[in-house]
């Protein structure tokens, strides 16, 4: 006969429940959690970009000047400030695929009126290299290299950028060095963007080039300009003509005679450097002190 309900003990349905949730508290004890990875002392995503969830930064290195060469056909090298950022997936994350880890960059530079150069990933790693010309800042090349089938990935970035100079002649090995291999390239003086206007950034070179012409008054010069190849060559001719003389003016102005300096202008057909990048061009732009 059945067994009338009010004689089953209360205890019973209060220990079938407690079961799942004793067995979930058992394994919870027996498997804890790893703690996520401290990022290396000193990193930082880079500005632009975030991590991928669930990364920690391994390695860090971030250069205010390098140059990198991208992995494409033929090989790109870009100079200019340069990030090597190295990240690897915290134990119990979850792991997304190289192919979702390089999208979601080369997407995100796409998205912005970037382009993507090459995409070469699988289900083992690989890389993908895009680029984002950002306005008034050059050029920002990311190459995101993949391994471990997505345990691991680092982002090569370079903000395509000329070198700041911070070096620079004596004012006695200047007029040397103009004496013993008659020529010498002057990149310190700066000029506004297409005109002969000098900027007053370039006052400590030109008055070392005053000093230096002091210093051996039997010493004339031939004052050359020089531009890139932004524009049409015409107009760089004239423009390089035009700062010759201005750099010219400058020097009669802090004492020099009139009579030890001429002036000439080549434009941009005497490049020294890769017009196709800004660390080429910067290099291009120069003004060159010749000896006559």
């Amino acid at each position: 006969m059945p067994v009338p309900a009010s004689s089953v003990p209360s205890v019973t349905p209060r220990l079938w429940l407690s079961l799942p949730l004793a067995a979930a508290l058992l394994c919870a004890a027996a498997s804890p959690v790893r703690a996520q990875e401290a990022d290396a002392d000193g990193s930082k995503d880079h500005p632009v970009f975030s991590r991928m969830p669930g990364f920690y930064i391994n390695s860090y290195d971030e250069q205010e000047f390098s140059e990198f060469e991208f992995s494409l056909e033929p090989a790109r090298k870009v100079a200019g400030y340069y990030w090597n950022i190295q990240y690897v997936l915290n134990e119990g994350a979850r792991k997304p695929g190289p192919l979702q880890i390089g999208r979601n960059y080369t997407n995100l530079i796409r998205q912005r009126g970037g382009a993507l150069l090459l995409e070469d990933l699988d289900p083992s790693g690989g890389t993908t290299i895009a680029r984002l010309p950002v306005k008034g800042a050059g050029t920002l090349w990311l190459e995101v290299h993949v391994s471990n089938s997505g345990d691991v990935y680092t982002l090569q970035i370079v903000q395509e950028s000329a070198m700041a100079q911070d070096v620079t002649f004596t004012v006695d090995s200047l007029a040397a060095a103009i004496r013993s291999t008659g020529s010498v390239a002057i990149r310190d003086i700066l000029f506004d963007t297409g005109k002969a206007t000098i900027q007053p950034a370039s006052a400590a070179s030109l008055a070392m080039i005053a000093d230096a012409l002091k210093a051996d008054a039997d010493l004339a010069i031939e004052i050359q300009g020089h531009t890139d190849n932004v524009g049409a060559a015409a107009a760089n001719l004239t423009l390089s003509r035009e700062r010759a003389a201005a750099v010219k003016a400058a020097l009669v102005k802090a004492g020099i005679d009139d009579s030890r300096l001429t002036t000439t202008g080549f434009g941009d057909t005497q490049p020294v450097a890769d017009n196709s990048t800004a660390e080429g061009r910067a290099r291009n732009r120069r003004v060159e002190l010749v000896r006559k």
